[in-house]
Parts: structure tokens; C-alpha cells; sequence
């Protein structure tokens, strides 16, 4: 028959292999009884045999002490439960702390806040032990870094239009403002001036009608007759080469009070890059030979071609007195691309002048070897003599006088 055991409430269970006892039982006694405390039994009594008898046996008296804390424990040290309702109530203290102090920063007045001192944070600092500056720096809003300079340093801060309503204007720096143009002025520099700071615009209200690459045979006294149909003044850019071969049709062109422009001497795209000298003679060879086919001929403007203006070559042509003029209107009247019908191009560049031009526009075309354009100019005469006024550019009354020759 297996021993029979005394129940739980009455017999105090020795031994190394015993479970520790629970949070309960330390509770319950008058104190915490270490593990030197206890006496150990004898080796006679640890493995003696329950005493016969069965079940009706006497039982072993209970005993006053608290149950034993095991053998395994280091002395001194208290049971993992302790340490949890240790652990339990240091969480609870601390989250009092942290809801009174969000409390007291949340009664705080408005103008701290405003200052930069954010309550959650605060709290979190406190918590930390972290202090935090008595007057932070302000952060900047995103509307402020956009509109922002880059180089603050060299820049004066917005005063006006830039800040927001509700904050005070930034404190200015010790440099003085730098005086910038009004809206409109800004406007008409970047608009007159081209590449090399050529001519851009007509300087008014008039529109001007450009045509490079002449003068051509066939096409030039095509256009001749268009606009003497519509009374419309207009400039041709001649190339020197094929002045000197139709120098009959450079006189037409001034016969019927048209202005002339110098375009070199053979289209060179390059010209701008070359050495002052080479330039002027190229420029001096143009010139003789629309003097030639037109002795009585003045020729107040250069146009570089491909518009590949450079400030030395705007200086040189400045200094022989001509204007360098750009365009504002480019129909590309010269570009025919491979699957473009004729009927096609036409329709592209009377849309792209009607869409672009306005006034004070100069106008980019060509006559050299065009029939489509003067097709297109056939249709757009009488449009732009109906809503603009047709004319020639005010030449620049000093060419040369901000750019050198020679850089």
C-alpha cells in the first residue's frame, strides 16, 4: 500500500526537490524566514518510512513556523512575486507623476506655448531628466522655407508679401536692402534681350516681319508682292554670298522701302566664336556687297545666324553700327519634316505666328528656297495687317556702348 500523506494545512513538507512556496504563505506569516533558519533533518529522518498504521495514523503535529523557503534560494533574497508587487507599485507612482505633470503644463498660459514650448514634450523631458531652454528657436513654417533665399547669409530677409499675417516681420539684418526693379521693368529686361544681350523685341508697340537667308530669286520677289498688296514695311537678313549673286533683287528690296540686315558673309553658325578681327571683316565683306548691288543702302542691323549671338559678336557688329536683333516669334518655318505634307507645314506656321505674336514681337522666317512660307504669308497678311501694326525695330541709339569688341 503507497504511504499516505498528511494534508497540506498540517504537515510542513521538507526537502531540497520541494516547490518554493507561493507569494501567498510569505504573506501569511509573522516574517520571511531564510533558508539558515531552518534545521536540517537527520539523515535517519530524511529517508525513514511513513509510520505504519494506514491512514488512521497519528498525524504529525502542526508546527507554528512558517514553510521554508527551499534550499536552493541564496539567503537574504526574496521570492520573483515580491519584486512584482514591488515593480507594480513603482508603475502606478510613476504614471500619477506623469498625468499630474501633463495637468500643470496644460494650465500653463498660451504665450509659453507660443513661445515653442510644447507641453507633451515638456513632460517627456521631465521624465527624463532633460531641461529644456528657456527660449528655444523658432522653427520655420513650410511656407517660409519656400519662399526663403538660399543664401541666407548674403540675403536680406522678406519684409512684406513673404511673411505670414499672423507673425511678426523677421528682424532685419545689419546689410541694407538691395533696390530691385518693379514688376514691369523686370519684366520688359528679361523679354527684350536675346543671347549676347541682342534685341529681342521691337521696343513698341509695332510687330516686325524678319526674313533671313536672302536674297532668293524666285521666293524674295514673291513675299515683295505680298506685302506691297498690304502696305506692310518688313526687314530682310541678307547673306553676302548670295548678295553678290543677285545683287538685282537687293535693289528691288530697297526700291520699295524695305530695311536691310546684315547675316555674314556665307551663314557661318560659328562666327560668334571667332576672334574679333575675323568677325569685322566678315561683317565689312556683307557690307560692301549690299553697297555694291545698292550704293544708296544703309544696313542698321546684323542678325547671327541660327540666333547663335555671342557679347563679343554683338560688340563688334555694335561698333560698325548695326543693332544685333533676335527674335521673340520662331515658326521654323525652315524645318519640313520627313512625313509632313505641304498643306501640313503651311497650316503649322500660320498657326504657330498667329499663336505666338503680339505686340512689340519680332518675327523669325525665311525666304531663301521657302515656297511654303510665302504660301503661309499668304494667309497670314491679313490677319496681322488687320490686328497689329507692321513695321521695322527701333535700332539701339548706342549698339556698342555696355559690350567690348575685343573680350
Amino acid at each position: 500500500m503507497p504511504p499516505i500523506s498528511s494534508p497540506p494545512s498540517t504537515q510542513a513538507v521538507s526537502g531540497r526537490h520541494r516547490r518554493p512556496e507561493s507569494l501567498a504563505d510569505i504573506r501569511s506569516g509573522p516574517r520571511v524566514v531564510l533558508s539558515a533558519d531552518i534545521p536540517r533533518p537527520r539523515r535517519s529522518d530524511r529517508h525513514q518510512r511513513p509510520t505504519r498504521g494506514g491512514r488512521h495514523a497519528a498525524a504529525r503535529p502542526a508546527t507554528t513556523r512558517p514553510p521554508v523557503t527551499g534550499t536552493h534560494r541564496a539567503p537574504g533574497t526574496l521570492p520573483i512575486e515580491s519584486w512584482l508587487l514591488m515593480g507594480k507599485k513603482r508603475q502606478q507612482a510613476l504614471l500619477a507623476s506623469l498625468v499630474a505633470i501633463g495637468i500643470v503644463l496644460l494650465a500653463m498660459p498660451a504665450q509659453q506655448r507660443r513661445d515653442g514650448f510644447d507641453a507633451v514634450n515638456a513632460a517627456a523631458q521631465a521624465v527624463a531628466g532633460v531641461q529644456t531652454p528657456a527660449k528655444p528657436q523658432a522653427v520655420p513654417t513650410p511656407e517660409r522655407e519656400k519662399s526663403a533665399p538660399k543664401e541666407e547669409d548674403e540675403k536680406p530677409p522678406s519684409t512684406s508679401e513673404e511673411s505670414a499675417p499672423d507673425k511678426p516681420a523677421p528682424t532685419p539684418t545689419a546689410a541694407s536692402p538691395r533696390p530691385s526693379r518693379s514688376a514691369p521693368e523686370a519684366e520688359k529686361a528679361a523679354t527684350d534681350l536675346g543671347p549676347g544681350k541682342s534685341l529681342r523685341t521691337t521696343g513698341s508697340k509695332v510687330v516686325a516681319l524678319t526674313f533671313d537667308d536672302g536674297p532668293d530669286p524666285v521666293q524674295t520677289p514673291r513675299i515683295l508682292e505680298l506685302l506691297d498688296k498690304y502696305q506692310v514695311k518688313a526687314t530682310f537678313c541678307l547673306v553676302g554670298t548670295q548678295v553678290k549673286r543677285h545683287p538685282e533683287i537687293v535693289r528691288d528690296i530697297v526700291a520699295a522701302g524695305h530695311t536691310l540686315c546684315n547675316h555674314t558673309w556665307d551663314h557661318s553658325l560659328k562666327i560668334g566664336k571667332d576672334q574679333p578681327a575675323k568677325i569685322q571683316a566678315d561683317l565689312l565683306s556683307t557690307n560692301a556687297a549690299i553697297q555694291a548691288a545698292a550704293p544708296d543702302a544703309k544696313v542698321p542691323f546684323f542678325r547671327a545666324p541660327g540666333g547663335n549671338f555671342t557679347e563679343r559678336l554683338v560688340g563688334v557688329a555694335g561698333n560698325l553700327g548695326m543693332t544685333s536683333l533676335y527674335w521673340e516669334v520662331d515658326p521654323r518655318d525652315w524645318d519640313h519634316p520627313e512625313k509632313e505634307t505641304a498643306e501640313q507645314h503651311i497650316a503649322r506656321v500660320v498657326n504657330d505666328i498667329r499663336g505666338q505674336v503680339k505686340p512689340g514681337a519680332i518675327v523669325l522666317s525665311h525666304d531663301f528656297n521657302q515656297p511654303d512660307t510665302i504660301a503661309a504669308y499668304e494667309k497670314l497678311l491679313p490677319y496681322l495687317a488687320e490686328n497689329f501694326t507692321l513695321g521695322i525695330p527701333a535700332p539701339s541709339p548706342e549698339p556698342s556702348s555696355s559690350v567690348p569688341a575685343d573680350s
